[in-house]
């Protein structure tokens, strides 16, 4: 079990570590050659589903790097294939659905599954998560679960988009069905994130990788309280990362359910703080296409997201997205290293 003294959950708790905590999201994936090897004639859900495999990519970057926490291996629509959804991850597309949920009689159907099933069917994550914990030891475990949005995007739409249209259109259009939609999916990531508690994770984070396609005031409106929802209530602390969320930054904090809230490579983090105020931490917010650059022209932005994070109650490093698949493992070795040596 991770010691509460562990710096990334001193952050979380808004203390400052002597250590700043860093970790990266997708951290455990294609950059990694070990990962690739490990994946070879794997498909990506039956590798998440599959807890020795899980438990190996988990660990493969804490190795590596040295970072401050390991994020479980997964993906944002594991729960709605342990839901009995048919979804398949296409190699270089993404999740795709076989039946598309867009008209209301789409989301009766969809939602007269039992949100509870997916706890129900969750031992393979719980066997990974709890052999994750055991070798950790004192680093902590994130778990983590898509956002109502995001999964309801992908849902809507049968596959990635750019512009999610059809979601949008069915929030503005089918008030009702989308809120049946938002709130089954609310249900189903908060059973996720609870199994994935319950089997030893010490952190959460929920991913609404879309939302930057929404006003605020859709956002408010129609998401914040579905994503509410899904972190309420869990015992550990919670982290909330949107992708191109600054235009309503401070309805990330969902009303203080979450503990954290991670910022993308848009926004300096000392305007953040500005706006999300002094009881929330911040995460972030490397911009990942720096990772291409000459060492010395990221060593300086490394030391300026660091620099910036001090404006907030804590700061845990991070991307402001996820590790791109070309990036250099040992630039992330370098950039772990930097942060722990940085005071």
């Amino acid at each position: 079990m991770a010691s509460p003294d562990a710096p990334l959950l001193r952050a979380l708790n808004g203390d400052r570590p002597e250590r700043t905590p860093v970790w990266f999201m997708r951290q455990a994936g294609r950059s990694l050659p070990e990962y690739r090897e490990l994946r070879v004639g794997t498909r990506m859900l039956d590798a998440c589903l599959t807890p020795d495999l899980a438990a190996e990519i988990t660990l493969q970057p804490v190795r590596r790097h040295g970072v401050d926490a390991g994020i479980f291996f997964s993906d944002i629509v594991v729960p709605l294939r342990l839901a009995g959804v048919e979804v398949e991850i296409e190699p270089g597309r993404g999740p795709v659905f076989a039946s598309p949920v867009r008209t209301a009689a789409d989301v009766d159907r969809l939602t007269s599954i039992d949100p509870d099933v997916v706890a129900q069917s969750a031992g393979p994550i719980k066997e990974a998560i709890r052999y994750v914990t055991q070798e950790l030891g004192d680093v902590p475990l994130i778990g983590f679960a898509g956002a109502p949005f995001t999964l309801a995007a992908y849902l809507v739409e049968g596959g990635p988009s750019k512009e999610h249209m059809r979601a949008r259109a069915m929030m503005a259009g089918d008030p009702a069905s989308w809120n049946k939609l938002a709130g089954w999916l609310a249900q189903v990531s908060h059973a996720f994130l609870g199994a994935q508690i319950e089997a030893g994770a010490s952190a959460v984070q929920l991913f609404d990788s879309w939302a930057g396609s929404l006003s605020p005031a859709a956002y408010r409106k129609s998401i914040a309280p579905h994503s509410t929802a899904a972190l309420a209530g869990h015992d550990v602390p919670v982290i909330h990362f949107g992708v191109g969320t600054g235009p309503f930054l401070d309805d990330m904090r969902l009303g203080g359910v979450a503990d954290a809230v991670g910022v993308d490579w848009r926004m300096p983090l000392d305007e953040a703080a500005g706006i999300v105020g002094e009881d929330v931490t911040l995460q972030g917010n490397i911009d990942p296409a720096m990772l291409q650059a000459p060492w010395p022209t990221l060593e300086a932005h490394v030391r300026d997201v660091l620099s910036r994070g001090e404006a907030a109650r804590a700061h845990i490093v991070n991307l402001g997205h996820g590790v791109p698949p070309e990036t250099d493992p040992d630039v992330l070795t370098r950039i772990v290293e930097l942060v722990h040596e940085a005071q």
